[in-house]
């Protein structure tokens, strides 16, 4: 259900409004969910995904979020592929959140890990191809004529013998009534009209004649509005608080003390605003107050220098770094990074004795519902959540700490409630990508080839705060990803970990472990090329013989950047190629560097590997906004900390990457007919890397942190 200034009303709406109306819903059934009509004319619900209306249209519902990734129309494509509808008359809807949406990836509703269209793949063409088959049936009756004499074409069935022909609309009472089909034949891909074609985005329009509502747009009716003060430092709790002057600010309705600080509630959110600044709190800053970057830096340090949990193990790496001719050894470290998304953290709750209703730009439905769930009693059926437009996710909305706010203040209230994050709230109070420290080795023999690679990590656990049964032994896979599945031929290879358990709140970064690993491990790569007197393209070539796929992306990246050739003085070439979330991508960039140190990325050359590409307009978009976030993190962006607190507090000592500062961009897909993966993520690990090689082959200098700063090159 769209946020609606009354939701009441829209039910109203359903039950009036769309009476008279017949029509076929492709769907489970959700009881509490979709209203049921009582009118015997009423669409059926069979299964969750597809709706047919009398007047033709088609509605899609899509179980995952749209955070300006696509997924709204890539989905919709498996389904309408199959359908044989009218692409013009779709129409698309986010699915509520129920069990039949989970995604099996992660056993729950949510968005995340590059899963979507891996994952939507198969069930998404089968809806479409259920409800083709049962509209073909329905005809067929009407017709008095064989199933298999009928075929569906852009939105009807059709009886090429005798010429009949009927809409979809027309069928779907009927088909309705048939049975759903056990098994359905999906297509050939020769025989695909939507699915590889560039179809254009079915949010767009929306969002740019400003009809989409983002989280931060819901207005219900007798809404109220809070903002909430949190303690500075991680880990502290409000010692006391008073609140006179916030109440008496005109249009402050309530002052309330909630687990994650003080919450003023007012008609307005300006209003909220300012009842908060008039707050005077004194917080008990608790055991981190003392806590910093460098005190975070120092046991990280000392980490490395004891053995952790293995995560990798082949052959005898000691053996093979003694045996060598030659020796390569470096530390890498990467700081805490925000996700810093346009939107702001946002929820609107509307608790009631029948029922909670959730208006949340989330990436997980299933824990914003859990979360409101707990909070108020209900039981989770109880509890709508409407997926409302994300602007920008990136792993931050994974979280559900904005739900819980709005949750405990409209229960607190007996009002809806939506709560708004300031901007400086988001910054300093995040669920961030962890800080990383890492200590390589390497083992050349007389030719310069590897014989040994050893990395131990010590990291923050994301795991640890998020799904902290999947740690085993100690070890967070996600923090070890990106180097401990380092792909070159290397026979001895040991990596091991080292959980650091820090007082910093950890959360997935576009990219998770693969962002500061890639960095690592393809720098390190380099070193390795540079020691071999190699060209680190052909070093990387000859080491990834058995990785046909890697191989793949690594060529064409270097051919269609034109690798070997001259460049214009001044300009410098970096390479670098990684595997994430089951893409390939490699990445060759252009830069030049400034007197006084400034790195300027002119130009960036992408090779990836998804499978087959569903919408390659959205596909080459997502590659391209990956890139410019993995430059962002290279050359602009970290958190550090200082007193238990983030010292950074807005886009002013936190930037991005702005647009005069964005290079071109070429994108390139290989023809692939194998099974899809994802593209929100697999392009930013190899920026940095490729960034901070380019470096290296311009001045000498190796770059072994992020970011990269003028100071290191003037």
């Amino acid at each position: 259900m769209s946020a609606v200034t009354n939701p009441l009303d829209r039910r109203s709406f359903l039950k009036t409004g769309l009476a008279g109306a017949t029509g076929l819903v492709i769907g489970f059934y959700l009881p509490g969910r979709r209203e049921v009509l009582a009118a015997s004319s009423a669409p059926a619900v069979l299964n969750a995904w597809i709706q047919i209306t009398p007047e033709d249209q088609v509605t899609i519902l899509i179980s995952k979020s749209e955070m300006g990734q696509g997924v709204e129309t890539s989905l919709a494509m498996l389904a309408a592929e199959e359908l044989e509808c009218d692409w013009k008359r779709i129409h698309t809807e986010f699915a509520p959140a129920d069990k039949v949406y989970f995604d099996p990836a992660f056993g729950m509703q949510g968005t995340g890990g590059s899963q979507s269209i891996h994952s939507g793949w198969e069930p998404m063409r089968k809806a479409g191809a259920t409800a083709r088959e049962m509209l073909i049936g329905a005809a067929a009756q009407k017709w008095s004529v064989d199933a298999s004499e009928c075929h569906a074409e852009n939105g009807a069935v059709f009886h090429s013998a005798t010429k009949r022909r009927a809409t979809f609309g027309s069928l779907a009472e009927a088909a309705a009534q048939i049975p759903q089909p056990k098994e359905v034949k999906l297509k050939d891909p020769s025989q695909f009209k939507i699915i590889g074609k560039p179809i254009k985005r079915v949010d767009t329009p929306k969002k740019v004649n400003g009809t989409a509502v983002f989280g931060i747009d819901v207005r219900l009716k007798g809404m109220l509005h809070a903002s909430v003060e949190h303690c500075p430092v991680f880990g502290g709790k409000v010692a006391s608080f008073d609140a006179t002057k916030a109440k008496a600010i005109p249009g402050v309705k309530d002052v309330i003390q909630i687990p994650t600080g003080v919450a003023v509630v007012a008609d307005n959110t300006w209003t909220a605003f300012q009842g908060r600044k008039a707050l005077d709190i004194k917080w008990d800053e608790g055991p981190n107050a003392a806590v910093s970057s460098a005190s975070i830096r120092k046991s990280f340090m000392d980490a490395v220098e004891k053995p952790g949990v293995v995560s990798r193990k082949e052959g005898d790496a000691a053996a093979g770094l003694s045996s060598a001719a030659q020796k390569v050894e470096a530390v890498y470290e990467a700081p805490y990074q925000a996700h810093a998304t346009m939107e702001p953290m946002n929820g609107t709750a509307d608790v009631r004795a029948d029922g909670v209703d959730l208006w949340v730009a989330t990436q997980f439905q299933t824990p914003s519902q859990g979360t409101a769930a707990g909070i108020t009693g209900q039981k989770p059926e109880n509890v709508k959540v409407h997926t409302t437009y994300l602007g920008g996710g990136f792993g931050r909305r994974g979280w559900s700490d904005f739900v819980a706010e709005s949750t405990i203040l409209s229960k607190a209230m007996g009002a809806p409630v939506q709560v708004t994050w300031t901007r400086e709230d988001d910054m300093q109070h995040d669920y961030y990508r962890p800080a990383s420290y890492i200590k390589m080795a390497a083992g050349l023999d007389a030719n310069g080839k590897p014989t040994a690679f050893t990395a131990r990590v010590a990291c923050d656990s994301i795991m640890s705060w998020f799904f902290p049964g999947s740690i085993k032994n100690g070890l967070d896979a996600s923090s070890v990803e990106g180097v401990s599945d380092i792909a070159y031929d290397i026979p001895n290879i040991l990596v091991d970990y080292q959980l650091m358990a820090g007082p910093i709140p950890m959360g997935f970064w576009r990219s998770v472990g693969a962002s500061q690993n890639g960095f690592f491990s393809e720098s390190f790569v380099d070193e390795l090329a540079a020691a071999a007197k190699k060209d680190p393209y052909e070093y990387r070539r000859d080491l990834l013989s058995k990785k046909p796929r890697h191989l793949g992306v690594l060529n064409l990246a270097a051919q269609k950047a034109g690798w070997g050739t001259p460049l214009p003085k001044g300009r410098f070439r970096g390479i670098a190629v990684l595997e994430a979330f089951s893409t390939y991508a490699a990445e060759v960039v252009e830069i030049s560097i400034d007197k006084d140190g400034t790195v300027n990325v002119h130009r960036v050359v992408a090779a990836v590997d998804c499978g087959r590409v569903i919408n390659p307009d959205t596909a080459e978009a997502q590659v391209s906004g990956a890139i410019v976030y993995g430059i962002t993190a290279a050359l602009k962006s970290e958190i550090t900390i200082d007193r238990g607190r983030v010292v950074q507090t807005n886009f002013a000592d936190n930037p991005t990457l702005r647009m005069n500062e964005t290079p071109k961009i070429e994108v390139y897909f290989i023809p692939s007919e194998e099974t899809p993966t994802g593209l929100g993520e697999p392009a930013v690990p190899p920026v940095a890397p490729a960034i901070a090689n380019a470096i290296f082959a311009g001045t000498g200098k190796r770059i072994r942190h992020m970011p990269i700063k003028p100071e290191d090159l003037a």
